[in-house]
């Protein structure tokens, strides 16, 4: 599985379209003609050729059938169709609606477009879709597509001349997990989605200095894909890399699966623009480093979209590595896992990407392989005799790290052996460079599996922390621990579906990503009986001195938490940077703010 060149290839070859539902699913994640689907014969498969999953996966129905109890024979899912008649009538700002007609912005207030943008992908807002009974909530009355940066300049200032009677929020790929795109339903004022993917140009590649400027529209996928044809990469590779703008990485402080190589997107920035309605907020050079007071950029980075509208940023960027190699060990327990990886961390050799996952979740990537031939499944066999008999590992502890390597040649042969003799000293088995492959690449595969749940009335969700290495393990388990305890005492039927990976390194800690799920049969409000189990979850990840987020952000769904985090002056300060870069709160997502209906609403 050894590689050399740009990372994993996907089939799109050219830019998203403005008419998204063209290209994606209007209710779901990802592509139209990809996802887990029940076909005639009953079989759950995968559609479509884009991911390294493909075809029947017999596995799976044994396994949702043994861990949720869903028996996909028992019913087929009805299928949906796009109603345009749910979506609430437009609000209209007239004023603005003339000033936008003699502008070349191009627009539209099609229910389609409206509703595309007026949502990302926590649950309630892909259950609000898909278990609809009446009308939709709040959505953009308008959506409207700057071309540039000028573009940018002059919509805002539109905005702001008209701030009694409109707002805006902007929009980038829609992944968000936070409720971040989500438009307030206390919001009377026309709100008007700025999309940013029009805005999806490289506009220079400074090969000596190695950077890159960009418009903030382009997705990491069309990024990648330009700067590979020089040669080049940014290296950032966050799992909704197909989808998620540049723009959108900045606004929520992203993190890719490779940070230990490439770093964070707060350690690939360079320089930005970000249009307020006070003005551009940009630095005068370009120098690597400076000492020039506190960073405006921090200000901008994680701002998620209440500040202004970032239109173009300068990266860092690398030559492509020439070789690039996955790896993968197999470990008796999730601690002895753990253990491996804070002795990589202390020994500062990790690969660009290495990951551990919990049993639970070793078994549902198992599930999704498909069956092999005699040969193939004999070998198989001998090496789970191996395992379980001779090595002693039992298959409800065992654990999965996968790892991916890059640089020169050598370099990765050196770094892979040096790893290798790590993980012995921690009981390892070495998996082999395939798992690490497909462990990898199913990262793109695993997000479509909430649509499916969706249809047999299985609520599910991802959330994430970060936590000191001394307190991995107890977070995990007391997690888990409060979720079962939660559950049970607010109705939920059987065990919730529960699992865990470290996905991100450091030093002195890890990024955990959790993913939940539950059967909502009878339970009155399955949505709202999910998210009090989830916010129980987030009480018990702050309790044990976790994160309130790694790199999902705070949006709404997290809003709450946010001043005991980071404390009420705190707060006081990212209000007060709000209060003067945005009296008139044309920036309207509402995110960050402990009570955004607050914030002034006063023209400049």
């Amino acid at each position: 599985m050894a590689e050399s060149g740009a990372s994993m290839r996907f089939t799109r070859d050219k830019p998203l379209p403005k008419d998204r539902l063209q290209e994606l699913r209007w209710d779901g994640w990802g592509y139209n003609d990809s996802g887990f689907t029940v076909n005639d014969s009953l079989e759950i498969e995968f559609t479509g050729q884009r991911y390294p999953v493909s075809g029947v996966l017999p596995y799976l129905k044994e396994f949702i059938r043994d861990k949720l109890g869903i028996d996909i024979t028992e019913k087929l899912p009805p299928s949906r169709q796009f109603d345009a008649s749910l979506v609430p009538e437009p609000v209209r700002c007239e004023e603005f609606h003339r000033e936008l007609e003699l502008s070349a912005i191009p627009w539209s207030d099609s229910p389609s477009d409206r509703l595309f943008r007026g949502h990302g992908h926590c649950l309630h807002e892909i259950a609000e879709l898909r278990l609809r009974s009446g009308t939709l909530h709040r959505v953009p009355d308008l959506v409207v597509w700057p071309g540039c940066h000028a573009d940018a300049v002059s919509l805002v200032a539109m905005a702001t001349r008209h701030s009694d009677s409109m707002c805006l929020i902007p929009f980038g790929g829609g992944t968000a997990v936070s409720g971040a795109v989500q438009c307030p339903e206390s919001e009377r004022r026309c709100i008007v989605a700025v999309d940013t993917t029009q805005m999806r140009r490289v506009l220079w590649v400074d090969r000596p200095n190695l950077l890159v400027r960009a418009e903030s529209g382009i997705t990491g996928q069309d990024l990648e894909a330009e700067l590979s044809k020089l040669g080049l990469c940014t290296g950032h590779e966050p799992d909704s890399l197909e989808f998620s703008t540049l723009g959108g990485w900045v606004a929520t402080r992203a993190s890719g699966m490779k940070k230990n190589l490439y770093g964070n997107i707060e350690d690939l920035v360079v320089h930005l623009r970000c249009v307020t309605p006070r003005g551009v907020v940009e630095k005068a050079c370009l120098g690597p480093r400076m000492s020039a007071g506190p960073d405006v950029y921090q200000y901008i980075l994680g701002s998620e979209g209440t500040l202004g509208l970032v239109t173009e940023v300068v990266l860092k960027v690398r030559p492509l590595p020439p070789c690039r190699r996955y790896a993968s060990f197999l470990f008796p327990t999730f601690a002895a896992g753990v253990g491996f990886l804070r002795e990589v961390a202390l020994r500062r050799c990790p690969p660009a990407s290495i990951r551990l996952m919990d049993n639970l979740q070793f078994q549902f990537g198992m599930s999704l392989k498909q069956p092999v031939g005699f040969y193939r499944g004999l070998k198989n066999s001998f090496l789970r005799f191996y395992i379980t008999k001779l090595r002693g590992f039992e298959p409800t502890e065992m654990c999965l790290c996968t790892a991916l390597f890059e640089g020169e040649q050598e370099e990765v042969t050196q770094h892979e052996e040096k790893l290798n003799v790590i993980a012995k000293e921690f009981g390892a088995v070495i998996g082999g460079e395939e798992n690490g492959y497909r462990g990898y690449l199913l990262t793109f595969v695993i997000a479509y599996i909430r649509d499916l749940a969706l249809d047999f009335n299985v609520m599910g969700e991802s959330f994430e922390t970060s936590v000191p290495w001394d307190r991995v393990i107890d977070l995990c388990r007391n997690v888990k621990q409060r979720i079962g305890h939660e559950s049970a005492s607010l109705g939920v039927q059987g065990t919730p579906f529960v699992t865990c990976r470290v996905t991100q390194t450091y030093d002195g800690g890890a990024c955990i990503y959790f993913y939940l799920g539950f059967r909502g049969d009878g339970l009155t409000d399955p949505v709202a009986t999910f998210q009090n189990v989830e916010s129980s979850a987030r009480d018990e990840i702050l309790a044990n001195g976790g994160s309130l987020s790694h790199h999902h952000g705070i949006g709404k769904l997290r809003q709450r938490w946010l001043p005991r985090f980071i404390s009420e002056p705190g707060i006081g300060m990212v209000n007060s940077v709000k209060e003067y870069i945005d009296p008139g709160n044309v920036f309207a997502s509402g995110n960050l703010y402990q009570n955004p209906e607050s914030l002034p609403k006063s023209k400049l």
